[in-house]
């Protein structure tokens, strides 16, 4: 007998933002498409079913901010560790890869990979080359090349979403904004969005050292809306929230004419800082997770503490909805990529990208950098990823903040 799906899974809490669906509903995929979705489909219409009940069935999540360039940066992690394996049906490395190396990450990475690999290709030529974060080895206005962007779009188009580029104290303090008006001028030339680092990262030049509640007037202004800003709740003194106690008004200003604000989770989040974006307003329109191996030591994640489904935790404990929470990490990223038609929803004809999450309930506390705690009720955990309609479970190795030994069993019961 012919089914009509090959497969139905069911739960109570199917949210899909795309689409307004928040509720009971049973999700029906065939041939790697999302076939149907409705509050009742005849089982035996399927030639495999599975019962959700109790999780969250969502659009496969896409984790906007990734390192994933193993042996040509040395903090490079595996493309699945960071994608499938970690809940993300879709991750997107931020400068890992120039359009120099570019070529090499789509024969290397991207194509391997059972994860939809995407790349926002760095400024400058090289990428985050070994030994790059030195800064002005890599990062100066020389190494810029706006045609070699402008290539390498034309060669990979389904690959290369976006620029990368800085706005930092260090670049800053050797170039002021130059290479960022070139990122911009490539942006403007490809019709490629860009995606902006905040927070000093490259070595500084100690005379030039800009004030840090001044930089960001110089790096806001520049960008266009539909460019993203990153690490919008980091602690560092030059970042987006500055050293002041409320939100400066360029802030403000550069979120209401549309600049998009991702949480580019990483090493410097603060729960105090959080709290006075939430205050004012700031919400922040993607969850990347900014998830890489340590700077310091060749090809090691062991210090890595932290995860998209865990800053998902956390802003969920803060006070943000859970429909809003799964938005930023489905159709507001599809968006950026101008992939939603294809990811980050459950429409009829999409690709069957989902992720099945577990709310695991149990008092939990999450760290943040400057060693503050949260006390969580309820973990986010992936227990299910369909990619293109196959199924994966996830072995969650990187998902340490809220993951232990232990622990683990439950989030598949």
């Amino acid at each position: 007998m012919t089914t009509q799906y090959d497969l139905v899974i069911s739960s109570d809490r199917v949210i899909d933002p795309a689409n307004g669906i928040n509720g009971a509903a049973k999700v029906a995929l065939k041939d790697g498409r999302i076939a149907a979705v409705a509050t009742d489909l005849p089982s035996h219409q399927a030639e495999r079913t599975v019962d959700a009940t109790g999780q969250i069935v969502c659009p496969g999540l896409i984790d906007m901010h990734v390192h994933v360039y193993e042996w040509v940066t040395n903090f490079g992690l595996p493309a699945d560790d960071a994608g499938i394996h970690s809940g993300a049906t879709t991750i997107v490395d931020q400068g890992s890869a120039g359009p120099w190396t570019v070529g090499g990450f789509k024969a290397y990475i991207a194509d391997p990979a059972k994860t939809d690999v995407r790349s926002f290709v760095s400024a400058n030529v090289a990428g985050a080359l070994m030994g790059g974060m030195e800064g002005t080895i890599l990062h100066n206005p020389d190494m810029m090349r706006v045609d070699a962007i402008i290539e390498a779009q034309a060669a990979y188009p389904e690959l290369v979403k976006g620029i990368k580029s800085h706005g930092e104290s260090g670049g800053f303090s050797f170039w002021q904004t130059d290479v960022l008006e070139m990122a911009v001028a490539a942006g403007d030339q490809t019709g490629l969005p860009l995606y902006i680092h905040t927070g000093e990262l490259f070595p500084v030049n100690e005379p030039n050292r800009p004030a840090p509640d001044s930089l960001m007037k110089h790096v806001l202004p520049l960008l266009r809306p539909g460019d993203t800003v990153a690490h919008i709740y980091s602690c560092m003194p030059d970042g987006i929230m500055g050293p002041g106690d409320d939100v400066p008004d360029v802030v403000l200003e550069a979120y209401q004419r549309g600049i998009h604000f991702d949480i580019g989770f990483g090493v410097n989040f603060s729960y105090r800082i959080a709290r006075k974006m939430l205050a004012a307003g700031v919400i922040p329109n993607t969850i990347g997770s900014d998830v890489h191996a340590d700077f310091n030591a060749y090809h090691d994640d062991s210090k890595l503490d932290y995860s998209m489904c865990g800053a998902m935790t956390r802003l969920l404990s803060l006070g943000i909805p859970l429909a809003d929470v799964i938005a930023r990490v489905t159709i507001n990223p599809a968006m950026i990529l101008r992939e939603e038609d294809e990811i980050g929803t459950l429409s009829v004809g999409s690709r069957a990208d989902i992720s099945v999450l577990d709310p695991v309930p149990g008092r939990w506390d999450l760290k943040d950098a400057e060693g503050d705690i949260l006390t969580v009720n309820e973990r986010l955990i992936p227990c299910l990823v369909y990619r293109e309609g196959k199924e994966f479970v996830p072995d969650r190795r990187l998902l340490r903040d809220i993951c232990q030994t232990g622990h683990l069993d439950a989030a598949m019961s």
